[in-house]
């Protein structure tokens, strides 16, 4: 069972590689891995049957008694060969179908696809169950999303919303039942007693069970997303709709049924819902004119047929609904596969636009026939047999006799509409229609064969049905035995009237399917109620949103200041006790950096000038600093310092994409700003006031140098005892660097408001020249320093953090002393520093799971010190940190918008920053030369040549950045 998920790993690695070496052959390979995995199970099947089930156990998180635990019986088993053979059919079919090149991420998608199906369905621990439950989902997103344009972003969009929503039904669930059952184990809970003793507890269970497979098995009211699903290709299709999503939530299904069998609730609403579906998605299916849009209905349509023999509840409903499962899984794939030959070979799957074409197509036509007559029941095919199976079990359901009778009629209603429509993808995909389909070929042997194999399989497996009694039995517990013939029963007269019925539809076709397609049969769509409830929840986010949609402070500290008056009110009403006073808090001392604070804000308040309140802020945090530094944390002192040195010259970059002067301030901003400003320092010196150290603060310096044998208790916390916090940060450190780069290139940035972003000074290079003789000093310093910082971080004031603030520092040295906007680092050096600072942490924290918790810090001596797996994260921290600096110069103070590069700057590129002489003018006061060179402060015989020395110091810029 593992070296069948590793094999589906493998696959996942390999596909890129096999994509690159042999292109869209890729398919065969992977298709061998799958083969091998499937021949791996089958091996291992006749044990497993005898009811000795594969295990494993891997014990994940031990402090939450988690363990990443598989299991593998006869019920797994059978949806993992089905998923695996006919995963190893698609890709081969893929191998000829698809395009020559561009199908790296099919290959790789799809092989994820098949490890989280498999991971779903080997899954023994509530945890993993609920991964591989969302993995299927978000494979199934990306695919559908990768083909493209509107009509795959949409139905993307809808599967991934309906999907998701199961997964929070089935989340709560599986919550519920571990919390009663006392165990995540899958099969531990299945063996719990709560299930008979707390009722209501099952009953409640059973709906939320029900309703994450309806979503992921697209039954009513989630049926809509699942037609939408056709943007994807159609091998996707063909995997999604036999073996993969649809299969998932029937698996669940039946892998609750024993605990929910004797529940009526479960009962009605499994048949009331599958039966619902599968009238009225066969009626849908008969009005569509695009073959795959009809098969994507039937599918949905058979998936009712199953939901409601599973709600029956009986050991031979469960044994009807497992063969149906595997008919339809072997018809359904067929045609989607068959579909798609039809639609490379004549350029379209509309039946409206094709012709007679079975004479032209004779291998195709049999295929498609031996496969729709087999989705409709025909005898002597496999979909025959396990039809009258379901009816069979429908006769056992738990009703009165009128229940049972109105069963059977609505499945026979339901079985008549699924004749007509497999009729109407023979009649009209190949033997009606008016196009001249003279000079359509049949399809290559490689890419009909593999499409018809599964449907050709629904022959010989009628007549050798037998050999699936014996698993059958094991799986339902049901004693099965399986025949294409048991007399003269219900199912069968009904079989017979369908049959006849449909015969008759047949020969009238032209006018009942006329009046049928694309006819409006309800009101609204599932896609027009899903866009209604977006659009009424877009409507109440912009409403939630306009509190925040104003660059106006008073409107954003109104809705601070009234959240306080509220606390404060509540808390005087409860009568909340105030903090408790430490005696001797209070020290004189602390007036000073007060002081500076506040003279710093008096006079920024003041200050009408951009640059001074930049300054100004500085002066604030250097404010801030020092009482950090007075407290006794010095390393947060020096962090604090180095982040307003460099948010300093970070703010600085952007003021000057500014006017020089603020507008005039409004009186009610005053008001309402020192009303806040109390109300703040009233809650903070009440309910805070000054303290002894707190419970947990003297734990951490009581033991954690004990715990973690280092004794910069700061450090420690933030890369051993709350890691987890950290590597969230960290992810939140290169979504910045993200946000900075895509906020910064979306800027109109030509032209800039009057009296914004000013040209260099007049003497910018000869003023350069003292920072940047300093620098070949200062720069080795300050790296050196960066690295001793980090390597004492363990033991002394210092750390990863600390330590790339300071090498930042050298950055942003090192832009100042450019005497023009310049790149200090090549455009994609910031986003490999983040990258590969993340994959640090995150590799880090995967050693850890070597000792049974992921970011376990692992010590060992050697060299004479003492070294920690947690110096491979604080190394993390440290290049994010200055992936994200890097990002914020090179961004803001770059020669040109972050993506562009030098050659852009010819004159015949139209979105090019010099394509009009206005622009070209503002480019070279802003970047290219000194203020006495501008064009129009320039003699007029010298601007031509002025603008010939910019082209050429642009080109020079160029090599020297390449």
């Amino acid at each position: 069972m593992t070296i069948v998920l590793i094999l589906a790993l493998a696959a996942v690695a390999a596909a890129p590689v096999a994509v690159r070496l042999i292109g869209r052959l890729a398919g065969w390979p992977l298709a061998a891995l799958f083969a091998v995995a499937a021949a791996l199970l089958f091996q291992k099947l006749p044990g497993v049957l005898a009811g000795d089930a594969l295990e494993f156990h891997y014990r994940w998180i031990p402090a939450l008694d988690i363990s990443l635990s598989l299991r593998a019986d006869a019920l797994s088993l059978f949806f993992a060969l089905l998923a695996l053979c006919i995963g190893a059919v698609v890709f081969i079919y893929s191998a000829a179908y698809l395009p020559r090149t561009g199908n790296t991420s099919f290959y790789t998608l799809m092989s994820a696809f098949m490890a989280a199906i498999l991971l779903l369905v080997f899954a023994d621990d509530v945890f993993v169950l609920f991964i591989g439950w969302e993995l299927v989902s978000l494979a199934s997103f990306m695919l559908i999303a990768r083909s493209g344009g509107k009509g795959g972003e949409l139905g993307s969009q809808r599967t991934l919303i309906l999907t998701f929503f199961g997964g929070l039904t089935l989340l709560v669930a599986l919550a519920v039942a571990a919390v009663q059952a006392g165990t995540t184990s899958v099969s531990g809970i299945l063996a719990s007693d709560f299930w008979v003793e707390e009722p209501a507890i099952t009953t409640t269970l059973a709906v939320l069970i029900a309703v994450s497979a309806f979503t992921k098995s697209a039954q009513f009211p989630f049926h809509f997303w699942l037609p939408e699903a056709m943007a994807a290709a159609t091998p996707v299709s063909a995997f999604l709709h036999a073996a993969a999503v649809v299969k998932a939530g029937i698996y669940l299904l039946m892998r609750f049924s024993p605990v929910f069998s004797g529940n009526h609730t479960w009962n009605y609403l499994l048949i009331g819902v599958g039966m619902f579906t599968a009238v009225m998605a066969s009626l849908f299916a008969i009005q569509k004119t695009d073959l795959k849009k009809l098969t994507a209905y039937s599918t949905v349509s058979h998936l009712g047929w199953i939901v409601a023999t599973i709600g029956v509840g009986t050991p031979y409903a469960l044994a009807a609904a497992l063969v149906h499962t595997l008919a339809h899984a072997l018809f359904k794939s067929s045609l989607f596969m068959l579909i798609g030959v039809v639609d490379h070979q004549t350029g379209t799957r509309n039946m409206e636009r094709l012709g007679s074409s079975w004479r032209q197509m004779p291998f195709t036509f049999g295929s498609v026939v031996i496969a729709a007559a087999s989705m409709a029941a025909v005898p002597p095919t496999m979909g025959f047999i396990s039809k009258e199976g379901m009816l069979e079990s429908f006769t056992q359901a738990p009703m009165d006799g009128l229940g049972i009778v109105v069963l059977l009629g609505v499945a026979a209603i339901g079985a008549f509409f699924t004749f007509t429509y497999s009729a109407r993808i023979v009649c009209d995909g190949f033997i009606d229609g008016d196009r001249d389909m003279s000079a359509v070929k049949e399809a290559p042997v490689a890419l009909w064969l593999p499409a018809a194999l599964p449907g050709l399989l629904s022959l010989p497996l009628a007549f050798a049905v037998g050999s699936l009694d014996y698993p059958i039995t094991v799986i339902s517990g049901e004693d099965t035995h399986l025949a294409l013939w048991h007399g003269v029963t219900v199912p069968l007269g009904i079989s017979l009237v369908v049959l006849v019925a449909g015969a008759v539809g047949v020969v009238y076709r032209r006018r009942i399917w006329a009046l049928l397609s694309d006819a409006s049969l309800l009101p609204y769509s599932g896609n027009e109620l899903l866009g209604g409830l977006t659009l009424v929840l877009s409507k109440f986010g912009k409403l939630a949103g306009m509190m925040a949609d104003s660059l106006s402070p008073t409107r954003h500290l109104s809705y601070l200041f009234s959240m306080l008056v509220l606390l404060a009110a509540s808390a005087t009403i409860v009568g909340l006790p105030l903090a408790p006073r430490f005696p001797g808090g209070e020290r004189v001392w602390d007036l000073l950096p007060l002081a500076i604070v506040a003279i710093a804000v008096i006079a920024l308040v003041r200050t009408r000038k951009r640059l001074t309140a930049v300054v100004l802020i500085g002066a604030v945090g250097i404010g801030v600093t020092l009482q950090i530094l007075m407290l006794g944390a010095p390393d947060v002192a020096l962090t604090q310092f180095m982040v307003e040195a460099l948010t300093v010259v970070i703010m600085m970059m952007i003021v000057r994409q500014q006017p020089e002067s603020f507008h005039a301030p409004k009186k009610k901003a005053a008001i309402m700003a020192i009303a806040v400003g109390i109300a703040a320092f009233a809650m903070v010196y009440f309910l805070l006031g000054r303290r002894d150290r707190s419970e947990l603060a003297q734990w951490y310096l009581d033991n954690g140098p004990r715990i973690s044998t280092g004794n910069n208790v700061v450090n420690t916390i933030l890369v051993e005892f709350r890691a987890f916090d950290t590597l969230g940060e960290l992810s939140v450190l290169g979504m910045s660097a993200i946000v900075i780069a895509a906020v910064v290139t979306s800027m109109p940035r030509y032209p800039f408001a009057r009296g914004a972003h000013p040209a260099p000074f007049g003497q910018s290079r000869i003023n350069s020249i003292l920072l940047k003789v300093l620098l070949k000093v200062l720069i080795p310093v300050l790296l050196i320093l960066s690295l001793l910082v980090f390597w004492r971080g363990h033991q002394a004031p210092g750390g990863g953090f600390i330590a790339a603030l300071i090498a930042g520092g050298a950055l942003m040295l090192s832009y100042l002393s450019f005497p023009r906007d310049k790149r200090i680092l090549p455009v994609r050096a910031p986003l490999y520093l983040t990258g590969v600072g993340m994959l640090f942490a995150v590799g880090d924290g995967l050693w850890g799971l070597s000792h049974g918790s992921f970011l376990y810090a692992i010590h060992g001596e050697g060299l004479g010190q003492h070294w920690s797996s947690a110096m491979i994260f604080d190394l993390g921290v440290y290049l994010a940190v200055l992936g994200m600096l890097s990002m914020a110069i090179n961004a803001l103070g770059g020669y040109l918008r972050p993506g562009m590069e030098y050659k852009d700057l010819n004159f015949t590129r139209e979105d090019s920053p010099l394509s009009s002489p206005k622009t070209v003018e503002e480019e070279l006061a802003a970047h290219f030369e000194d203020f006495g060179d501008h064009p129009r402060t320039a003699p007029e015989g010298q601007q031509a040549q002025i603008l010939r020395r910019a082209k050429h110091e642009a080109q020079r810029l160029e090599k020297e950045n390449s």
